[in-house]
Parts: structure tokens; sequence; C-alpha cells
């Protein structure tokens, strides 16, 4: 019964977003990845902006578009259900601008270091949740 009543527990959370079952030695990844990358995220719209602005759009402009830019891909991972590399590769023209920035993150280990934020962000959190 207790399994019955977890399951309606996340289906009604789903109603409002999205709610996972998890055991316990998951918890602190989960909130690594949902709950510390929103400030990743600002720091990812302020990069792209500030790379905007170096070219000479404006501020607010830049901020706008980088963050369009960004709730735009996500959207289609929720909605398409592809890989991001997938998604990634789909726009990456042969010898066009889009892969050579691609590049520029990837000689700057890119995907390293948010997964080092990630991983270190989860660390952190069981070391606090083990002095509690």
């Amino acid at each position: 019964a207790q399994g019955d009543y977890a399951q309606l527990g996340v289906e009604m959370f789903n109603l409002v977003g999205r709610a996972y079952l998890l055991p316990e030695n998951l918890i602190d990844p989960l909130t690594s990845v949902s709950g510390c990358s929103p400030a990743f995220a600002y720091l990812f719209i302020e990069a792209m902006a500030d790379g905007g602005v170096e070219k000479g759009l404006p501020r607010q402009m830049a901020i706008e578009l980088a963050a369009q830019a960004l709730a735009g891909s996500a959207e289609m991972v929720l909605q398409t259900g592809q890989h991001p590399a997938q998604l990634k590769d789909n726009v990456c023209s042969p010898a066009g601008s889009t892969i050579v920035g691609v590049h520029a993150l990837e000689r700057g280990n890119f995907r390293a270091t948010v997964m080092n934020a990630v991983t270190e962000s989860c660390d952190k959190m069981i070391e606090v949740g083990k002095k509690a």
C-alpha cells in the first residue's frame, strides 16, 4: 500500500512538473543536477551574453538572446526526447561557425568542467549530510 501512495505522489507532482521516485543514495546527485544547475546555467547565459557584448550587441539584448537560446534548447530536449548530442549534431554544419564554437568549448574542457561542477556539488552535499 505504501508503494501506491508513493506512486500517487509522483503522479500528483508530475501534474505541475516532473517527479522521480529514487533510492536514497541518488538524492544528492539529483539535487546536484536539478538544484545547483540553475547557477551553472546563469553563468553560461552571462558568458554567452558577454561574448555578444564583446562583438557589439547591447547588454540587455545579449542577455535576452542568450537566455532564449538556452530556454529553446532545453525545450527541444524535453519535447523531442532526442539525445542532446544528436540535437547538437543537427545544428553543426560541416565547416560551419557552430562546429567551430563547439571546438572552442571542447578546447576549454567545457564538458569536463561542467561534469566536475555537478560531481563536486554532489560531494559537498554528501559531506554536509554526514555532518548533520
